[in-house]
């Protein structure tokens, strides 16, 4: 009798990994959302407004200038993964396939094998949005481009949305939205309501998710020119702090990684304006992400703008530090981005 347990239980975990649950692992799927100022070839396309970014124009965009700028974004991008490259990762400004391409086969980031799609937006100067993805933790499975209506028939274009649908490794589908909202150009008040109807698109889609899958597993990154307590996020999105209680955490609801420190931080922010920091770059997710039970798991803990010291320069007028920008004014300064890039950790259970 003895003899018979001791092999019961010494082949008790292979019998259970042959015909009952197979083994967990855990990894760190790191994520990062990171608007980099204007990345434009030097390459004129008719159809927009990209004089700006010319080698016969004002701010003089040559290739010497474009392929620094390439390798400048790409070693951002390395810094954030740290040991490995982050898992999925949201550019802003960018403005085509062309500089998508190049900044992953010409840049540092070929060792990272990153795969992209991107947004063809009806935007006049002819920025996109674009998701960088490691395939061997992200599977895509769709992406879809969704348009934002104009206000008035006067409203410039805006960038669309980046829907992005894909499979973890754990078999469960990942929904991703990289936002670019309309910008503050002519005043915050003025340009408000083209954010707000940008966030109800975005909201709508949402809420189409929650209809279709039992449990749903959604990622929002991006630049929203909003901060966390303006109208596009708080009543639109209704993307509040996490509540500290698991109990109060609802699965249909969204939750922004960054509002809480963005609210009761004064120098806490991804941008700097008249010397004054702010969160224009969030991470929204959805309730069931933050489940501690979830195969995909994180916490407000988790997340924060990355900001070593290679990515500031001196703030000369206002004091303190700064994002060491790719231009001050017509200045090339040979810098990053006027962003921070803002990132997010979580925990896979597969």
């Amino acid at each position: 009798m003895k003899l018979f347990l001791i092999i019961y239980l010494f082949l008790c975990p292979y019998f259970y990994t042959m015909y009952g649950q197979e083994k967990k692992d855990t990894l760190t799927f790191r994520i990062a959302s990171y608007n980099v100022e204007n990345l434009f070839d030097c390459r004129h396309d008719s159809l927009k407004n990209d004089y700006e970014f010319l080698p016969d124009a004002l701010r003089h965009w040559n290739y010497t200038k474009y392929k620094k700028k390439l390798d400048n974004i790409a070693r951002v991008i390395t810094a954030i993964g740290g040991w490995a490259p982050p898992a999925l990762v949201a550019l802003c400004e960018v403005e085509n396939d062309s500089v998508m391409h190049d900044l992953t086969r010409y840049s540092i980031l070929r060792e990272a094998d990153y795969r992209y799609v991107m947004t063809q937006s009806p935007d006049e100067r002819g920025i996109d949005v674009a998701l960088l993805y490691q395939r061997s933790l992200f599977k895509l499975i769709s992406y879809q481009s969704l348009p934002i209506d104009k206000p008035n028939k006067n409203s410039r274009p805006t960038r669309d949305i980046l829907h992005v649908c894909g499979m973890i490794l754990n078999k469960d589908t990942l929904d991703v939205f990289v936002a670019h909202l309309p910008s503050r150009s002519g005043g915050a008040k003025i340009s408000e309501p083209y954010r707000i109807l940008a966030a109800k698109r975005l909201k709508e889609a949402v809420d189409s998710i929650y209809q279709v899958r039992n449990h749903s597993q959604i990622l929002i990154l991006g630049d929203f020119n909003d901060y966390p307590n303006n109208k596009s996020i708080q009543q639109i999105l209704k993307a509040e702090a996490p509540p500290a209680i698991q109990n109060s955490i609802h699965r249909n609801s969204l939750y922004h990684l960054l509002a809480r420190r963005a609210n009761t931080q004064k120098s806490f922010g991804s941008y700097k304006f008249q010397g004054e920091w702010g969160l224009l770059d969030h991470i929204i997710v959805c309730g069931d992400l933050l489940k501690e039970d979830s195969p995909l798991y994180t916490n407000e803990a988790n997340a924060d703008v990355f900001s070593l010291p290679f990515l500031l320069t001196e703030d000369k007028k206002y004091g303190g530090k700064q994002p060491f920008r790719t231009f001050y004014g017509m200045k090339y300064q040979k810098g990053y981005s006027d962003h921070l890039p803002v990132w997010a950790d979580f925990r896979l259970i597969y």
